[in-house]
């Protein structure tokens, strides 16, 4: 059975936030992924993990200001700096909170820049940040976002993506391979995910469109799911999806598609 993760980013939001660790708990998870834990105390967040027996597996660096239009800092020549402090954020965070993989969103292409600068540029910051995450044994998850919903954004095919860290040649960088983005875009998503496998780091599922729980639109997520465990895939797949009536109501589907939270995972890590 997959791993699955609750984004309690998009799960549980019926409570505050640091109230949904025990939400989480309480409905079977193991494991769970938020994107930003730096606007909490993180000595409060490892205490919810531990209280509640549950793993972080997922953070996101800083990305900026996402109010603003930031989609991370990863590709703007201009942010070098900003981003590797980010880096330092990110590797404190997760040295906190145990938390193995730290995904960086790549950020928007800055107006008028060439192309060759924004990847020349691109590769040396994933390069220093994967760097300093290898000195800790983490690893650097890479995501890309849908061009419809980002405009701007950079890195906004897996496809594509994969191309750049296959180029880029670091051992801990991975993909962070999203479904409702990819299913924005009109991706194959059967194809891409074969393609993409080797590098998959970690995967977020969402149906499409509404990106609410799987069974509510057209991802056909009974062969995705088939293929993913045709692929051996050993990491973890977090539900970051807008429950359509209600996180608990939302959990029905997991039954419909003969997963259960409360079994054993038994799934080995991936090692940098």
């Amino acid at each position: 059975m997959p791993r699955f993760s609750a984004n309690l980013g998009f799960l549980f939001t019926e409570a505050p936030f640091l109230d949904r660790f025990q939400a989480a708990a309480a409905a079977g998870f193991r494991y769970v992924e938020f994107k930003s834990p730096y606007d909490y105390d993180l000595r409060e967040i490892r205490q919810r993990l531990d209280a509640c027996g549950l793993e972080a597996v997922l953070i996101n660096m800083p990305d900026g200001d996402w109010d603003a239009g930031d989609r991370g800092l990863a590709a703007d020549p201009a942010r070098r700096d900003e981003f590797r402090l980010g880096v330092s954020r990110a590797l404190e965070a997760a040295a906190a909170l145990n938390v193995q993989r730290v995904n960086c969103l790549t950020g928007n292409a800055p107006a008028g820049a060439e192309k060759a600068r924004i990847e020349d540029n691109l590769a040396e910051n994933l390069s220093y940040a994967a760097g300093e995450m290898a000195k800790d044994k983490r690893l650097l998850m890479v995501e890309p976002l849908n061009g419809k919903d980002n405009p701007a954004f950079y890195l906004n095919d897996a496809t594509k993506a994969a191309d750049f860290l296959r180029r880029l040649g670091c051992g801990n960088v991975y993909l962070q391979y999203d479904v409702y983005h990819e299913a924005q875009m009109e991706r194959d998503l059967l194809g891409e995910l074969r393609a993409c496998a080797p590098l998959l780091g970690h995967v977020q599922i969402a149906d499409w469109p509404g990106r609410h729980e799987p069974g509510t639109g057209s991802v056909d997520f009974r062969a995705w799911f088939a293929a993913l465990a045709e692929l051996g895939y050993d990491g973890f797949v977090g539900m970051e999806y807008i429950p359509a009536a209600g996180t608990t109501a939302s959990l029905r589907w997991l039954t419909d598609f003969g997963f259960d939270l409360r079994s054993p995972a038994g799934a080995a890590p991936l090692t940098p």
